[in-house]
């Protein structure tokens, strides 16, 4: 009698190292990258060109120094590196969202007073370009709205300085409005950025966990709450504005048709913010499209909400249409004229890399195969195929294409670092593809972007 033969059992496939390997190739890339946009920047300062970003990529100054932030810093990452990790996994939903909100605004705080009190905060929005400069100049904000458009071009006694002239108004009024209620000045207003931005923390868990994505959300709150760009979150407007987009797209995707028009009115106000957030329609159509229920009663007070501010804005005399065309003339009034479009196209990805931090390319990598491999494995109908790709696909591919087509439009050359902090967080979605025993490494090297660029450069808001 023969004996029994044991089954043959092939190998499990070597996927695992090889998409390992794969992240590191994507990381040597983003490191090269980087180097380029270092050194081809420098040449070009060298030569006189007009990047007027002295340590290009980035609009910043080299200044290696240490300040009494420094520590804290040092502390907020150790403990989000050691315990708030594993705690993300296993805590109670609601304390973790609080925790991970305040973990935030202290890593944006400590990182912003490396600079000092002062440099670092309260001055920071006082200067000549900034919108605090203008609020002792709105009388009645009527007719502020009224003949806003008026003063966006350059060269007039009365013209808008920089970042006010290259917003809508809705922007300045958030100043305003601060200043109304008795929160004026630099100290206040620069708290209001980090308080608002570090809310980015957690509205972003909170659509993936409505969208049926808890234990991703949970893998990603970490990585919000050590972003590199909390750099620039403290502080500057882009904080604020990033604050508001990603509540209004959490509103999007929770519960019934009122939350979905509260979230409506946010982005409605956020295209009164800034212009380029026309580009957060594919980020609002995948929110809408991956709630689980009342998809189409979503949409329609959605889009209520956002017509609701645009009726507003409009009656009140401000077209957004002619501000949008103003101020393409304005920016090409200004350095825009200089700084050359072959240069920035890609350098401002570079600037994306520090923003976002290095985790960026190897997740979105991940996120790509993964989105792959589900279309691959269903054979439903087009919409539900779609679906079927999650929120941890679609969210970053479609902040992904506005930062290309922003990047295309020629209408953001240099300063990315703050601008895109409103896309930056929903790009990051894409981390809870990584696997989790490489997880505490990636976030090491998010945390220590960002202290290297905080002790390296004085970023300006």
């Amino acid at each position: 009698m023969r004996p029994a033969t044991l089954p043959h059992r092939s190998p499990p496939p070597r996927t695992r190292p090889r998409r390992d390997r794969g992240d590191l190739v994507v990381l040597g890339v983003e490191a090269a990258l980087l180097a380029a946009a270092v050194a081809v920047g420098a040449l070009l300062n060298h030569r006189g060109v007009g990047l007027h970003a002295d340590a290009a990529p980035l609009y910043a100054t080299w200044w290696p120094h240490v300040g009494w932030g420094t520590p804290a810093a040092v502390a907020v990452a150790v403990l989000v590196l050691g315990p708030g990790l594993r705690w993300a996994g296993t805590a109670r939903w609601g304390p973790l969202l609080a925790a991970g909100w305040a973990a935030s605004v202290a890593w944006t705080l400590a990182l912003a007073l490396v600079d000092g009190w002062s440099r670092g905060l309260a001055r920071r929005l006082t200067v000549q370009a900034e919108y605090l400069h203008e609020v002792p100049r709105v009388g009645d904000v009527g007719a502020t709205l009224a003949g806003f458009t008026d003063r966006i071009l350059d060269f007039q006694p009365d013209s808008w300085s920089t970042h006010t002239a290259g917003h809508p108004p809705g922007a300045l009024l958030v100043f305003v409005g601060l200043d109304r209620i008795g929160l004026g000045g630099g100290t206040a207003a620069a708290l209001a950025c980090v308080l608002v931005g570090a809310t980015t923390t957690v509205s972003v868990p909170v659509t993936l966990r409505a969208l049926g994505a808890q234990a991703q959300a949970r893998a990603v709150l970490p990585f919000l709450v050590l972003l590199p760009g909390a750099v620039w979150v403290g502080a500057s407007g882009d904080g604020v504005f990033a604050g508001v987009v990603a509540a209004g797209l959490a509103l999007l995707a929770v519960r019934g048709p009122v939350t979905a028009m509260l979230g409506g009115l946010l982005l409605g106000y956020a295209l009164y913010l800034s212009y380029g957030f026309v580009l957060l329609g594919p980020l609002a159509l995948v929110v809408l499209a991956l709630r689980p229920t009342r998809r189409r009663a979503a949409l329609l007070a959605g889009a209520t909400g956002v017509a609701l501010v645009v009726a507003a804005f409009t009656l009140a005399g401000f077209s957004w249409w002619q501000g949008y065309d103003r101020v393409v003339v304005r920016y090409y009034q200004g350095w825009a004229t200089d700084r050359p479009y072959a240069y920035w196209v890609w350098a401002n990805l570079a600037a994306l890399l520090l923003s976002a931090g290095p985790v960026l390319g190897p997740a979105l990598r991940r996120a790509t195969l993964a989105g792959r491999d589900r279309w691959r494995s269903t054979a439903r109908r087009f919409p539900a195929r779609v679906r079927d790709l999650g929120p941890t696909v679609l969210l970053p591919a479609a902040a992904a294409l506005a930062v290309v087509a922003a990047d295309l439009s020629g209408m953001s050359k240099a300063e990315v670092e703050r601008i895109w902090l409103p896309f930056a967080g929903w790009l990051l979605v894409a981390v809870a593809h990584l696997p989790q025993s490489s997880r505490r490494w990636w976030l090491a090297g998010q945390a220590l972007t960002a202290l290297v660029v905080n002790h390296l450069l004085l970023t300006v808001s």
